[in-house]
């Protein structure tokens, strides 16, 4: 709890600081169609290990993935008001732990992930300065750069994972397209670890807690791409 309390007190001090800077050329627009969030993000894995060695489950033992809090973006596009899908993306390393009867271990791993998540979502209130939304997705965790704890000639590796994400969050309006926004997204998704060299191997659920809080600008996708522009050109050609 503390944890996800200091990420979304983080992620709204970064957007009292950033929404007090100078405003970007692209004028901020309510009812555009993008939206651009920087976060804070509490990654809080709720992990459920099964771990084996040489096959055979060792009664009592488990492991543990460590919480991290990291900066993070989503971008959102808007079909209508109501109706917008979501890419939410980060960079983040964790620690794995055993636990259990094999606590003595301690540390028994780590690794990078690269977690996006894709979610379809529906804006309630487009027109209030209060904006829920609820969304629903799926959520890829690649992991990368593994790296074993049990000591020289054993290796790290963990399968990849897809897991289904459930999200609900809230986008404040703050006047000129700026947003204070807070997000939580729970996926549910499996992997498998194994320990070259040592026989030890990990059924885990990782189910992790996506805890978010920061800013958002949105915006017309048409003043980035020139479409103002292109159009008053051709109403003058005419």
């Amino acid at each position: 709890m503390k944890k996800i309390l200091s990420t979304l007190a983080a992620g709204f001090a970064l957007a009292a600081l950033l929404g007090a800077a100078p405003q970007p050329a692209l004028a901020g627009d309510n009812h555009g169609d993008l939206m651009i969030r920087g976060v804070v993000t509490g990654v809080l894995p709720d992990t459920d290990a099964t771990v084996k060695l040489n096959g055979s489950r060792i009664p009592g033992a488990g492991a543990d993935v460590s919480d991290e809090v990291i900066p993070a973006m989503t971008i959102s596009y808007f079909f209508t008001d109501n109706i917008a899908v979501e890419l939410f993306c980060c960079f983040a390393k964790h620690s794995i732990d055993a636990t259990g009867s094999i606590a003595a271990l301690g540390e028994i791993g780590d690794t990078w992930i690269f977690p996006p998540a894709l979610t379809a979502q529906y804006h309630f209130n487009p027109d209030g300065t209060f904006k829920p939304y609820v969304g629903v997705g799926m959520q890829y965790i690649a992991f990368f750069d593994e790296d074993s704890k049990l000591g020289p000639g054993t290796s790290l590796g963990i399968d990849d994972g897809l897991g289904f994400t459930l999200q609900a969050g809230l986008d404040v309006a703050v006047g000129n397209g700026w947003y204070l926004n807070a997000d939580v997204k729970k996926t549910w998704l499996n992997t498998n670890a194994r320990w070259g060299g040592t026989g030890i191997t990990a059924d885990v659920d990782l189910d992790p807690l996506i805890v978010s809080a920061g800013f958002g600008y949105r915006f017309n996708l048409s003043d980035i791409l020139g479409g103002h522009g292109t159009t008053a050109a051709y109403d003058d050609l005419k």
